[in-house]
């Protein structure tokens, strides 16, 4: 999946390659260098979308350079 997507540096979102700014925050900060990702389905129930700070369902990469 890492190759062919790309990350938001702000957020974290996992985007589709096609896009130029983040679908989530707007960002024009994309990357491809990004590592592991999650899938978070309801955000409010979650704790890792409490410590990554997410507040909408999603994909978002775990690291990011």
């Amino acid at each position: 999946m890492a190759s062919d997507r790309l990350v938001c540096r702000e957020c974290h979102r996992v985007n589709e390659p096609t896009n130029d700014t983040c679908d989530s925050c707007n960002s024009s900060s994309l990357t491809e260098d990004w590592a592991g990702y999650v899938v978070i389905a309801h955000p409010e129930e979650s704790e890792i979308a409490t410590e990554m700070q997410v507040t909408e369902p999603g994909a978002y990469a775990l690291k990011v350079r």
